[in-house]
């Protein structure tokens, strides 16, 4: 396991983008955004996790719904957000462009990410684009109960090796593998599980060079922007939210200090 003391305690979520995001910090140690496919059990992790400590309500400015809960764990309290169920992050619903914009601005401390063991492969799609977004993510791969009973089996270890990240083995709705799963989620949060997902690889030079150059304007009018790199990457794919968003100035919102809100 990879260990590192050097953000022991140490919050990485934003506090400023979360609190415009609707997210009431008060009291609260750590944010968790669960994110997942649907139909994976995500719905059950969360209420294992946070039991009856949830309410829902609205994101603000939308019509999807949003369940947030929380729960203490090693004295330390934690605040989840569970997002709504996407297949992928690119914005072509406004559920996706919700999830998207949660992990992109508010820089929560963990990503928990529900995958269905039985269709692990089609969920990770999900994990991939979360882990280009975040290095502070685990996998829950629940449903293991139903993948034992198809007869698949899973090499979690090589899985976890390869993503950078803890791969936690659960049946959520036995309870069984929820305690694993907040220890990793502690670990990570607090700074003592290092995550160190891969890096892609594969863009040619004349990519990488275009994305560079974008990135370099962008900073110049949004220097606190996080993940500039990657919003540069939507902007040349073509991501008509993305692109509104700075023509309107509105993703300045996300990210401009406000003296206003207490840090």
């Amino acid at each position: 396991m990879n260990t590192s003391n050097n953000c022991a305690n140490c919050p990485a979520h934003n506090k400023i983008n979360l609190k415009k995001l609707g997210v009431n910090l008060e009291n609260v140690d750590y944010v968790i955004a669960m994110a997942g496919n649907p139909n994976t059990g995500k719905s059950t992790v969360f209420n294992n996790l946070t039991g009856l400590r949830q309410h829902t309500g609205n994101w603000p400015g939308k019509t999807v719904s949003r369940a947030e809960g929380a729960f203490v764990f090693n004295e330390k309290k934690y605040k989840v957000v569970d997002l709504p169920g996407t297949y992928s992050l690119l914005s072509t619903s406004t559920d996706e462009e919700v999830a998207r914009d949660f992990i992109l601005f508010g820089q929560p401390d963990v990503s928990v990410i529900v995958a269905d063991a039985t269709r692990l492969e089609r969920n990770l799609n999900l994990v991939l684009q979360i882990l280009e977004l975040t290095d502070r993510a685990v996998l829950c791969v629940n449903l293991m109960d139903e993948a034992k009973r198809n007869n698949l089996e899973i090499d979690i270890h090589t899985l976890s090796k390869e993503l950078g990240i803890p791969v936690i083995p659960a049946s959520a709705r036995r309870n069984q593998g929820m305690n694993e799963l907040l220890q990793a989620i502690d670990e990570v949060a607090s700074g003592k599980y290092l995550c160190k997902p891969p890096k892609i690889k594969s863009r040619s030079k004349k990519l990488n060079h275009a994305i560079e150059t974008l990135s370099d304007k962008i900073r110049e009018s949004y220097p606190d922007l996080p993940n500039i790199n990657w919003v540069a990457m939507r902007l040349l794919e073509g991501d008509n939210s993305i692109i509104e968003a700075i023509r309107s100035g509105e993703i300045g919102n996300l990210h401009e200090k406000d003296l206003t809100i207490e840090n």
